[in-house]
């Protein structure tokens, strides 16, 4: 008689969207409610905004995995103390995961936003990707959320559309700014003041709209030329609409 393996759990990272949860796909909150392990990455002492925004979804006798981060702000994938403490945590997270999914049980990676975004679930994705099958949800991303919730076009005709990290130097930011049409700066945070010179340096100031908390609880939406304080906390972004063939 032929010994079969034992079969292994899949690993589904799950977007939950930017933060109102009825922006949640019907798929995420079948896989969420019939979780047999459910992960969630948080700040220590904290639920996390993933975890909050899937309450309602969380079927009672979940077995539930916090991973809590060692480290809560914004830094450079260079900084030493990144590498050490972040990537041992990470390491460490998907170890934690693997002891599920070697015995068979599903185990459910909620995602703020879409997993595949500048999110942690793709650092764990990464490590476990060759070693069990893994399914990813894709969610609304937050500054889909946030141009939602500003009412604002993004991108007409042929604009081009750049992505960046607020974690970038002001000069990189500067010249990036530049040669787009279109923009969204994320990761503000303590990176802000910098953010804010080196849209005033592009010359696109006036155009730029900051969003806190988009499509959240206490939501708020101005003008980054009105913004008089130098403070932006982890749910916020800066949106720069194109201005392409408009009608």
């Amino acid at each position: 008689m032929t010994n079969l393996s034992p079969k292994t759990g899949t690993l589904h990272g799950v977007g939950v969207g930017p933060g109102d949860p009825e922006l949640m796909t019907v798929k995420a909150a079948r896989l969420i409610a019939t979780a047999p392990v459910l992960a969630y990455f948080a700040k220590k002492g904290r639920r996390g905004n993933a975890r909050a925004i899937i309450d309602p979804q969380v079927r009672p006798g979940t077995l539930e995995v916090p991973l809590y981060y060692p480290l809560t702000t914004e830094m450079s994938f260079a900084d030493p103390l990144y590498v050490r403490e972040v990537g041992g945590f990470y390491a460490e997270a998907a170890a934690e995961l693997a002891v599920h999914l070697e015995a068979g049980r599903d185990v459910v990676l909620v995602a703020e936003g879409d997993p595949m975004f500048y999110g942690s679930f793709m650092h764990l994705f990464i490590r476990l990707k060759d070693r069990f099958p893994v399914e990813v949800t894709p969610g609304v991303t937050g500054m889909a959320g946030c141009w939602a919730a500003a009412q604002q076009p993004m991108t007409w005709g042929d604009d081009i559309l750049t992505v960046l990290p607020g974690t970038l130097d002001e000069a990189a930011l500067t010249e990036r700014l530049a040669a787009t049409d279109a923009a969204v700066i994320m990761k503000l945070g303590s990176n802000y003041p910098k953010v804010r010179r080196a849209i005033a340096r592009a010359g696109l100031l006036a155009r730029a709209l900051y969003v806190e908390r988009g499509t959240m609880a206490g939501e708020s939406v101005e003008r980054l030329a009105d913004k008089t304080d130098e403070t932006a906390p982890y749910f916020s972004l800066i949106l720069i609409p194109g201005e392409g063939r408009r009608p």
